[in-house]
């Protein structure tokens, strides 16, 4: 059985990638959040270091890094915890 490593990000970076990867793919808060199936004061929040995302929203994150590509895995490194 494998198991599936959970993205762990540090706080606040968290609000700087979601903000990057968000402006890389060209979208607004509502948009990004849409996408996320959260709402746009949740995504707001996550920006502004006040909150950080689920477990679930996390998935969501690090599926959009990785269907970007190169970026996408560039973002990951520079904000994966270590």
């Amino acid at each position: 059985m494998t198991t599936k490593k959970l993205l762990v990000i540090n706080q606040p970076e968290v609000g700087k990638l979601i903000r990057e990867l968000r402006l890389l793919t060209g979208l607004t808060q509502e948009q990004f959040a849409a996408a996320l199936g959260v709402t746009y004061p949740t995504i707001n929040r996550w920006e502004n270091g006040r909150s950080k995302p689920s477990r679930l929203a996390t998935e969501k994150i690090e599926a959009h890094l990785l269907q970007i590509g190169d970026q996408g895995k560039d973002l990951l490194d520079r904000y994966l915890a270590i």
